[in-house]
């Protein structure tokens, strides 16, 4: 809480703490992502197998405890809806809207072609090829909340990009 005074009164002015999850599964490795606070960026990185899928709820609650919050303490989850691996994104979107309905967590799905101010053939291209990808985007999580509000990401809406 912030108190600003003047001659004539005070003013009270709340400051809401956010913390946010990203969880990104797409690739060949699955990136946990906690800002918390708005401000402190914690990452965790594991390898993308069928292991980790399973225990990806384990390894949310692992990095949450670490930072000395629950699930209960998240204001929002971003969640990378693709281009990717299916399982990945599967697994992650479930997950997520599990976290949705028994917490009531807002969730964002987003793909950083979002981002990405390029013709639409030249997205196409990158789905079709990933490795050209970071030639167009360099991708830092930290960023995501701020890039949905700009790019106008709505809240709660699930588009996969699945790679055949």
């Amino acid at each position: 809480m912030i108190l600003f005074s003047s001659a004539l009164e005070l003013v009270k002015i709340k400051i809401k703490i956010m913390n946010d999850l990203i969880i990104d599964a797409t690739t060949n490795r699955i990136f946990l992502t906690l800002i918390k606070s708005n401000k402190n960026i914690y990452t965790s990185k594991y390898e993308n197998s069928k292991n980790n899928f399973d225990k990806l709820v384990i390894l949310i609650n692992d990095l949450l405890e670490k930072n000395k919050l629950s699930i209960k303490d998240l204001n929002r989850i971003y969640v990378n809806r693709g281009p990717g691996s299916f399982a990945g994104i599967r697994n992650s979107i479930s997950i997520t809207k599990g976290f949705h309905i028994s917490e009531k967590i807002d969730y964002y799905c987003f793909s950083f072609l979002d981002f990405l101010t390029i013709k639409k053939s030249v997205k196409n291209q990158i789905i079709k090829n990933l490795s050209l990808f970071p030639k167009y985007y360099n991708m830092k999580y930290g960023k995501i909340p701020e890039l949905c509000r700009k790019y106008k990401i709505k809240k709660n809406l699930i588009k996969p990009l699945y790679l055949s």
